[in-house]
Formats: structure tokens, sequence, C-alpha cells
């Protein structure tokens, strides 16, 4: 008997463990729920998870979505806003589905509109930043599944590509490219589009069963409503779409085995050059050349590029800018080669989100951080381009560990002085924690520009990311400099709270006297800055006019090492964002400066040494993207050093259609001091016609009255195919002040470059 009972409570037993294990589901590996098929999506506490399906049958690109397939794959649906109303269902109805098969990672969407006549799509040119505030879909993959980086694609309803790299859920590299390819239709109930991406494309951990990150989203900008398939929170902003940390888990992948994971790349340039200024002048001189480009994939996490005779021929003109300070200008690097690792090699505090820094006042930066790699200081002297001779970089990720190494030399040139020069760059840095890190840097610089011998620089950085607001920052580095041994540091603090309704932030740096990093940028040397913001952003319910109200104050103070006062700036700023996304802003401004030396201001305007104390005010209207003319118009009125100032921008867009656009870039100035006054001007328009996604033409025409030159700049691209692409460049400037009135021409350039992608 009792036996008998000892055997009925064993049974009852295996039978509750047998249920028990029945009803277990199976979960990711971070313990999310996993669909079940047919499902594709799956909720639970810890997040999301989607199932990516296997087809037999490559999809044909061409955006129709009439293959069988669209029928027998369920749909994924679940769209929920950020913006405007967090958590609520999207607004239009959206379908979209993950396919994949060999070769390829296949997304697709159908983006539902009831009135498709108000969507906006005013520009179609691959990778144009203008497309970020189109109508898109789009989709991140963090394919290492570290809730760090992802791979960025999206598109517009009229066909418009952008892809990009995120580093660290805040930094963007948009002018990172690879292969891929995409097809958009359109009708009268809304646009539907598929993108192929190929898996040589990416980068992932090896195994051939996969988990990636995913996050996908619908901008719907006549709205300015953005909609996730993962919950996101609103004060993310746009760059929630950054934020894998909050991505959904994506299952079912099985990728293909790696290949050989080589690209060649050979291009050849042909050249017609005429420059008067020269040292011996040149009258339509033509020269030809080649050079090679290889990337070879060391493992499907680890990339190795190499650079032969290289030639930037084809990167556009920078725009001219306004200088009234007395420091150096920074302009954005546009070569390819550079931009491509350029998140693996950022040192220090990146952009953090939350309270922006507030804008340059007209006398100082409001960030004078150094940049400890900045890539414009290889190959260039001034506005010069430097000979390449070859480098090679390997960047990517094992494990925890991202690795950057970088070297390139450049070639001597008597003009400008420059000498053959090598640069390296080393980057190591470690994941630690959820979503901080901490890495060390050693730049090189075989030739110093300022001593006998090299410049060497190394430093360590750490970035801690806490609950989802919490950011803390810092770093220290020391250059070493043949003679200059007078404390060479630099060292970086800051701490960042980004709340939705509150922000504050504050920063701490110093940089000491001889402190010289020549492979970096250095607004200013010998230098203590602190710096606090603090920002308040209500948001008012049931308004449908103002979305959100933000009022900012920030004060920074700058001393030398000996705590001698340099600059000061105290300033407010109320900032309303509409519903419809357009934001104005009125922002004012209370300075001091110390002039060291007296500072030229325009021709006949000159600002003696001293210190001067002074206040001005500006006014800004930025214009969403659904109107015509889009961008920044700002005016900027009050005193100047012991003067007074006027100032009005432009920085926008008028779309004339969706294929012909104009950028205005403006600045005027009028500055008045002692009875003199001066107008100092910048301008210039970039006009775009875009004839397909991969094909468009350039013209960018500028004039800067403080060097009195009139340049032009026309570029026309072709890629025709993913990959290949063929140049025609056309530059030009002129000497406006020529003695008979007619603007001399200085220098002329024609040049034709082509290049082909072998993938193998």
């Amino acid at each position: 008997m009792v036996l008998a009972r000892i055997g009925l409570v064993g049974s009852l037993l295996l039978s509750a463990s047998s249920v028990g294990a029945q009803r277990a589901d199976p979960v990711t590996s971070d313990g999310r729920p996993v669909p079940v098929a047919p499902a594709v999506v799956a909720r639970g506490p810890r997040g999301v998870t989607l199932r990516a399906t296997r087809i037999a049958t490559p999809l044909r690109i061409d955006g129709r979505l009439d293959e069988a397939v669209y029928e027998q794959v369920q749909p994924i649906v679940e769209f929920e806003q950020q913006e405007p109303h967090e958590g609520q269902p999207v607004s239009e109805s959206t379908q979209a589905w993950l396919l994949y098969d060999d070769r390829f990672v296949y997304v697709a969407c159908r983006c539902w509109d009831a009135h498709p006549e108000r969507m906006v799509a005013n520009d179609m040119r691959r990778d144009s930043t203008n497309l970020r505030q189109n109508d898109n879909f789009g989709i991140e993959l963090d394919t290492f599944h570290d809730k760090r980086n992802g791979f960025l694609f999206y598109v517009t309803p009229v066909g418009g590509m952008f892809d990009g790299l995120t580093t660290d859920e805040r930094t963007l590299n948009g002018d990172w490219n690879t292969v891929w390819d995409a097809k958009v239709t359109r009708t009268d109930k809304g646009w539907f589009a598929e993108i192929a991406i190929p898996f040589k494309s990416l980068r992932y951990r090896p195994g051939p069963a996969q988990e990636w990150g995913v996050t996908i989203r619908r901008t719907i900008r006549a709205k300015n409503e953005y909609a996730y398939t993962t919950p996101m929170k609103p004060q993310w902003g746009v760059i929630a779409m950054f934020r894998t940390s909050a991505a959904a888990t994506l299952v079912g992948l099985e990728v293909p085995p790696s290949g050989k994971n080589l690209e060649i790349k050979p291009s050849a340039i042909a050249r017609l050059t005429t420059d008067r200024v020269a040292t011996p002048p040149l009258s339509n001189d033509t020269t030809a050349d080649v050079g090679l480009d290889v990337k070879y994939g060391i493992t499907k996490s680890l990339t190795a590029d190499l650079t032969y005779n290289t030639d930037f021929a084809q990167v556009e003109a920078d725009e001219v800018q306004v200088n009234l300070t007395r420091f150096n200008l920074q302009f954005p690097e546009k070569r390819d080669f550079f931009l491509e690792g350029q998140g693996t090699f950022v040192f220090g505090t990146t952009g953090l989100g939350g309270p922006p820094t507030p804008g340059s006042s007209a006398a100082g930066g409001a960030n004078d951080a150094p940049t400890i790699f900045y890539s414009r200081r290889i190959g260039l002297s001034g506005a010069r381009a430097l000979p390449i001779i070859a480098g090679g970089r390997v960047s990517g990720r094992q494990g925890a560990w991202s690795l950057g190494a970088l070297n390139i030399a450049s070639d001597a040139d008597p003009t400008v002085k420059a000498a053959r020069t090598d640069f390296t760059v080393l980057r190591l840095r470690r994941d630690i924690l959820r979503r901080s890190a901490i890495g060390a840097i050693v730049t090189n610089r075989s030739v110093s520009t300022v001593a006998p011998g090299a410049n060497t620089l190394a430093g360590v950085d750490a970035n801690f990311a806490f609950f989802q607001n919490v950011y803390l920052s810092g770093y220290v580095t020391a250059s070493r400099t043949q003679g200059r041994t007078r404390d060479p540091l630099a060292y970086r603090g800051n701490f960042n709270y980004s709340a939705d309704r509150y922000g504050f932030q504050v920063d701490r740096t110093v940089v000491g006297p001889d402190f010289n990093p020549e492979v970096g940028f250095l607004t200013r040397q010998n230098f203590r800055r602190s710096f606090a913001a603090g920002r308040f952003s209500p948001r008012p319910r049931n308004n449908r006019v103002i979305r959100k109200y933000s009022y900012e104050g920030s004060f920074n103070y700058e001393t030398d090492n000996t705590n001698r006062l340099q600059s000061r700036e105290a300033q407010a700023d109320v900032r309303i964002e509409l519903q419809n996304s357009d934001v104005f802003h009125l922002e004012g401004f209370r300075n001091y400066e110390l002039l060291t030396a007296s500072l030229t201001l325009a021709t006949g305007v000159k600002v003696p040494a001293g210190g001067y104390e002074f206040s001005h005010a500006r006014a800004a209207w930025a214009p969403g993207q659904q109107h015509r003319l889009s961008g920044t118009v700002a005016f900027d009125a009050g005193q100047f050093y012991d003067g007074t100032k006027e100032t009005f921008t432009v920085n926008a867009r008028y779309g004339i259609s969706r294929q012909l656009g104009v950028e205005p870039n403006i600045s005027l100035n009028w500055i008045a001091r002692g009875g003199t006054s001066a107008v100092v001007k910048a301008t210039g328009a970039r006009t775009t016609f875009t004839v397909t996604p991969r094909m468009f033409v350039a013209a960018l025409v500028q004039f800067a009255s403080a060097t009195n030159t009139l340049s032009t700049n026309f570029r026309f691209r072709w890629e025709y195919q993913p990959g290949s692409e063929l140049f025609l460049v056309y530059t030009d400037g002129h000497d406006t002040l020529a003695a008979n009135g007619v603007p001399a021409l200085q220098n002329r350039g024609v040049v034709v470059k082509v290049n082909r992608l072998l993938r193998f």
C-alpha cells in the first residue's frame, strides 16, 4: 500500500514535470520569447522578438511586393509611436517583412497612407542628408548583438537610399557606403518598398545560427511621426533609431559560410589643370594616373583596407565660412576612405544627447575640446591636396574588443613646404557593463610641423552609460614634441543627464600650454574650460499647434592655465517645436573676450588688444521638411567687442521638385566700429539635379569677401552598378578684385575618374 502510494506520487511528479517541460517556451539568449511559426513577432516582459523567414527563391527587387511569399508569410504590423503620441499605434497602417536566402537579407514594407498627396518626398539623391527629413522606412541591424552598434539602411517614397554606421548608440557615420539595392513603387493608397542587403556587405560573428538586434521604423513626415516595432522614448529624439539596446531580437537567421571576403576596386583618372598662381604657373596641363583600393575580410568581423596612389579629386569642395574669431575653423571630412572607418577611431566624449551645446557665440566657440584624431591632417595642407602614396587600415571587432589601426604615407610637396610624412593611429576599446566602454589611443606623425623629429600622442578614455539617461565620460591624453615639455597634457570630464522633460550637463576641459596633437585638431591652446547647461522641456497637453517648449540656460567660463580669464559666455534660449516640426528659437548672449593681440575683422576694421564685454541676441526659424523651403533662417544683432554687428544667415534647401533642389548658404555680417563699417560676406548655393537615386549632377557656386574669391565646383556622379562609379568634376576659382573689374581666373581643373568594384 505504501509502495503503491509512493508510486502514485512519483507518477504525479513525473507527469507534472513532463507538463512543465511541454509548456516551457523557447527563449532567446537575452530571455525574450521566440515566435513560433507561423508567427513572426513575440512580445514579453524583456522585449520584442522578430523572426526572419528563409525563402527558397530570391526576390525580384522591383518594389511591387507581388510575389506569393507576401501572402504566405505573416507581416509585422505592430508599430507604435515614439512621437507624437508615445505608445499609441502607428496612425497609418504599416506592414513589414524580414526574409532571407543564401545571399541576401530582404526587408519589405507596405506603407499605407490615407492622404498620399501629403507625403514628403522632395529629394531622391543617394545619401542626401535631406532624406532623413522625408517620409522613410528604415532598418538598423545590430549584427554582433552587442546592443551598441549597427548598420542603418532606409528608403523614401521616391526611391532615395541612405546607408550608414552607428556607434555607441549615438554617433552616425552617414558617409559609410556599401553594396545594396532597393526599389519603391507608389500608388494612390501609399507606397511599397523592397530592400536587398547582401550578407557580404555586413559584418557579424562566426557561426551559421545567428541572433541579431533589429530596429524597424516608419517616418510620416507630414505628421512629424516616428513609429517603431519596439517601444522608444520621446527623449531619445530622432536618434532613437540608434538605440540598439532597445532593439528587438532577430531570430531564425542562418548566415552563409564565409567566402573569400575580398573586394578589389581599381580606378583610373585623367586631369586637365590650369593654375596661374602656382610656381611655376600651369596652363592646360594634362596628367593621367591609376589607383587601387583593396578590402579583405580577415574574419567576418575584422576587415583590412589597403589603398595605393589614392586620389580624392571627386570630393566636393568645402563650403566657405565666415570666421570673425581668433580661432581656426574645423571643416568636415568628405573623403570616402577616411569616412568609412570613422566611428572606430572616435576618441573621448562624443554626442551624448540631452541638452544641446549652445550655438557658438560670435566671438568664440562654446566647445573648444580637442579633437584627438582629425583625419583631414592626412593628405591636406590647408586647402591644398598632398599626394597619398599608400596606406592601410584594419578595423572591426573581436568579442568585446574594438580595434582600429591606420597608417597612411603622404608625399612631399615643395609648393607648401610639406615633407613626406607617415601618419599612424592605433585605437583599442573594450566594452564593459551593458552600454559602457574604456579605451586607449596612440597617434604619431613622423615629421612634426613645429619642431624637429616626430609628434606622438597617447591617451585613455572612458564612456559610461547608466540607466537610459545618464552619461559620464572623460579622457586623459599627453603629447610628445621635441622642445615642448611644459605640461603637454589635456583631459576632459563630462556628465550629462538627458530626459525628455529635464536635462543637465557639466563639462570640464583642460589643455596644457605645450599640448600639441598634430594628428588632431585644437581650436585654442593653453586653457581651462568649465561649462554647465540646464534644460526644462514641458509638453503641453492637447495642443494641436505646439508639441514642446524648451527653456535652456548655459554658462561657459574659460581661463588660461594661470587662471587669467580668456572667454566667458552666459546664454539663455527659448525653443518652441510645433506639431508640424517647425522650430522657433530666441537666444540671448552675454560675452567677455580677451584679445591678447589685435584682431582684424575686415579691411579697415581692426579691434585692438584688450578685454571686451558685450551682449547680443539671436532669433531663428527652422521650417520643417514638408515645406518647399526648409532649413534654418536666423538673424543675430547686438554689440560686438567695442562695436556692433548684425548677422543674417540662411542654411536651407528649396525643393523645386523631387529631382531638383537649391541649397543656399548665406552669411551676411554688417560690422561697425568707431565710425568705420564693413560687410563680410560668404554666400553660396548648391544646385542638385538627381536623374536617378544613383546618378546626380551638382553645382556649388560660392563667393567669399574675406578672400575676394568666386569659385565653382561642378560634379557628375553615376553609380553605374552597385559600388562602381564614374565621376566628372569641374572646378575653378576667380579673383574678384582684378584690375579691369572682370574676375580674373586663378585656377581651373577638369577631372574624369572611373572605378570598378570586383567582389569575390
